[in-house]
């Protein structure tokens, strides 16, 4: 026995009386609501303004007499390998810019994992109690989230409770200090340390970012409720960074300058 039900089996023996075949025929189902044609266009208009809304590309069908949902258009996008996600904040890069970050990354580029293990990685944040982000959307697709179109500008520092300064090395964390203001070139020479010529606008060329977003992330899981909260936390998070951690972001620092050579001077993943 096939353990197939009678209803199965009386469907299968109706439909072969009715068409001569028990196979589907062509045609059947859900009719594509756009055409190609029109998905040509959704797909063009997206990747030219990644922060066009869905509503702005209905009303654009709707002009030349395509009527649709935004919902089926955030589908067909899907379909398409376009995504909405929120843009990755990046420094706002003049060509000045671009052209100082290009040159640094070419000077440095040859130098051996030795050197690089032997540099302390210092750089000053501030540490927000509460620190609400501006949420915005951009189409892209897969590996796309640091084309320059697809990232939203931000100015360095965009407001917080108190101002850390901190150093690591491929050995681990140094010391964790809050500061009034920020540590320049020349006070550093002053200290008798060697300086990297450092290009402005460039936080994905020191990986102690990294850090400090581990430490931010780390810090607000935990729910400061006033500033001396805030400093004690940080000094607790930043303790606990694991020298893996830091060893691995001192070894990929090659390839953040090849990064940079390659977008030329734009901003990258690192």
């Amino acid at each position: 026995m096939l353990n197939i039900p009678r209803e199965t089996i009386g469907s299968i023996i109706r439909k072969f009386k009715a068409k001569g075949t028990v196979e589907t025929l062509p045609g059947r189902g859900r009719k594509k609501m756009l055409t190609s044609t029109a998905v040509r266009y959704l797909k063009r208009r997206v990747e030219k303004s990644p922060r066009v809304t869905t509503e702005e590309l209905r009303k654009d069908l709707s002009d030349v007499g395509t009527e649709v949902s935004a919902q089926t258009i955030r589908l067909t996008l899907r379909n398409e390998g376009l995504h909405a996600r929120t843009p990755r904040r990046t420094p706002l890069l003049s060509p000045k810019n671009k052209k100082s970050r290009l040159q640094y990354a070419k000077s440095l580029t040859d130098k051996p994992q030795k050197f690089w293990d032997s540099v302390l990685w210092t750089d000053e944040t501030k540490l927000e109690l509460f620190g609400p982000m501006d949420q915005r959307y951009a189409w892209r697709r897969k590996n796309k989230a640091y084309e320059e179109k697809n990232t939203l500008p931000t100015v360095k520092h965009g407001g917080g409770s108190i101002m850390l300064w901190g150093c690591f090395a491929s050995a681990g964390t140094g010391k964790l200090q809050r500061v009034q203001g920020t540590m320049n070139s020349l006070q550093y020479q002053e200290i008798g340390w060697n300086i990297l010529e450092w290009p402005s606008q460039s936080p994905d060329l020191n990986p102690i970012e990294n850090l400090w977003w581990d430490l931010k992330k780390a810090v607000a899981v935990r729910k400061p409720k006033n500033v001396t909260e805030l400093e004690a936390f940080a000094h607790d998070e930043w303790a606990k960074i694991p020298v893996d951690r830091c060893k691995t972001l001192v070894s990929s620092y090659a390839s953040s300058l090849k990064a940079v050579i390659t977008v030329k001077g734009c901003c990258t993943k690192y």
